[in-house]
Formats: structure tokens, C-alpha cells, sequence
């Protein structure tokens, strides 16, 4: 890579909540998708249930992916583990469930898939979901690809940072703040993740000379995928599995 980085084992394209449209987001099913259109890395959103289970889901409420209502905080695994994630994304997908994320680690095992976790704590609990994500995954990838694990949320990072700090991070932002540099050193981050909407030529190299790699999301325009990976952003999450095709990026690969 032409930003030095030598321990970025991921591919440059990766599945936004497991299947992007294609799939209910942050399901089993996701995985699927990605299988059928050749992708090899997923991102997912993880939280934590009323008993602390680690599962996946993106809003803090259940409303809107599940027959669930209400925050999803206030529910035990139990509870969760009965509601359908799928029906809402079409009648093909009923009866899906949220998955732990040690079924999540299961499939990455079963299809030879990489993982972005992001740590995605309910209000008030960012400290408690950092560090048992990143204690989770830490057991659950043993034996393949670690996963990156990633957040807005700077107590939820610093506390996966101290709960095992050979897991790799990023940062989380939509659009970088001037002082980007000061929070990824203090949180020991080896990659930048910011909205495509605010990255620029110059500051992706801007990034690659601090040592950092960089993904972009969420690209779901082909044209624009190109531009951004000749800029050398590192990695692009996308929604668009069936029109940004695995490898279109290849030929574009940074040089080492």
C-alpha cells in the first residue's frame, strides 16, 4: 500500500450491515448476499442486550427492522431472540432472527469472511459495550481474519482499546474534524472512517501520511467507488453488493 501500512490484511470493498439492500440489514441472511455476489468482508453494528448478550443491531430502538418495539436496551436476549428481522425487508426473509455475534463469528468462520464490528452502544452504555465487544470478538475470531473493530463513540473505542488492544481499530466520523489526528493517536487507531461526502483527494493523503488507512461509506455509486479508490482510500462499505461487483477495484490496488 502506498501509505506504508503492512498489517491491513481486508479487502477493498466490504458489505454495509452484513447485505446492504439485499439483505435484512445485520442478519445471517446478509451473509448470503455477500457468498452470492463474492464479497469477503461484512460490517456490522453490535450492542448489547438488557443481560449484556453482544447482538446485532443498528438503531437503539426495535422498531424499525424488527416486529419489536421500544429500546432494545431494556430487553434481555431472551426477549430479542424471539422477534422476526426479516419480514420488514420482504416476505422472503420471514422469521429471521437478530443474530449474536457469535453466530455472526460463526459464519465469518464457515465462509471465509472478514468483519468490521462496529460497536454501536445504547445511550448511556458506551464503556460496558466496548469492552465486551472487543472481549467477545477477541475469543470468538481466533483462528482467522481479527476483525477491525470500529465506532463514533470515543469512551466505546477507548474502552475496546483497554479490553484488547491487539484487536485493531478506527475511528468513526462523518466528516473529519480538524483534530483527527490527536483522537486516532489516543486511541491507537490504525484506520480512519469517515462519509465519502467529506473525503478529499488531499486529505486522504493527508491520512495516509500519518500511517492510517481509510475507509469511506457508504458508496453506492460505481463512478464515484473508482474515484475515491484512485484518491488510495483503503476501503469502501457499500449498500450496492449487485452493482459495485467484488473485484472492480482490483486493477486499482495500491501499489506495494
Amino acid at each position: 500500500m502506498a501509505n506504508g501500512i503492512d498489517r491491513w490484511p481486508y479487502p477493498r470493498l466490504v458489505a454495509h450491515r452484513c447485505g446492504g439492500t439485499l439483505a435484512p440489514e445485520n442478519t445471517l441472511a446478509g451473509f448470503d448476499a455477500c457468498m452470492r455476489y463474492g464479497y469477503r468482508m461484512v460490517e456490522f453494528d453490535a450492542k448489547l442486550s438488557a443481560d449484556n448478550e453482544v447482538f446485532l443491531l443498528h438503531d437503539d430502538t426495535l422498531d424499525r427492522t424488527t416486529n419489536g418495539h421500544g429500546a432494545a436496551a431494556e430487553h434481555s436476549w431472551q426477549q430479542l431472540a424471539t422477534l422476526d428481522a426479516g419480514a420488514w425487508r420482504g416476505q422472503q426473509f420471514d422469521g429471521t432472527r437478530l443474530p449474536t455475534l457469535a453466530e455472526a463469528a460463526q459464519r465469518c468462520k464457515r465462509d471465509n469472511i472478514a468483519a468490521n464490528i462496529e460497536i454501536k452502544p445504547c445511550p448511556g452504555r458506551d464503556v460496558i459495550t466496548g469492552t465486551l465487544v472487543a472481549q467477545r470478538a477477541s475469543t470468538l475470531w481466533q483462528g482467522q481474519t481479527p476483525p477491525l473493530l470500529s465506532s463514533f463513540s470515543f469512551d466505546a473505542l477507548t474502552a475496546a482499546r483497554d479490553a484488547a488492544p491487539s484487536l485493531q481499530r478506527g475511528m468513526l466520523f462523518e466528516e473529519v474534524p480538524t483534530d483527527w489526528l490527536r483522537i486516532v493517536r489516543e486511541l491507537e487507531c490504525v484506520s480512519l472512517h469517515a462519509s465519502h461526502r467529506y473525503l478529499s483527494e488531499p486529505l486522504v493523503a493527508q491520512i495516509h501520511a500519518e500511517g492510517l488507512c481509510v475507509l469511506a461509506y457508504t458508496v453506492n455509486d460505481p463512478a464515484r467507488a473508482r474515484l475515491l479508490a484512485q484518491w488510495g482510500v483503503d476501503m469502501i462499505c457499500t449498500d450496492r453488493l449487485d452493482i459495485l461487483p467484488h473485484d472492480m477495484l482490483s486493477a486499482l490496488a495500491d501499489p506495494a
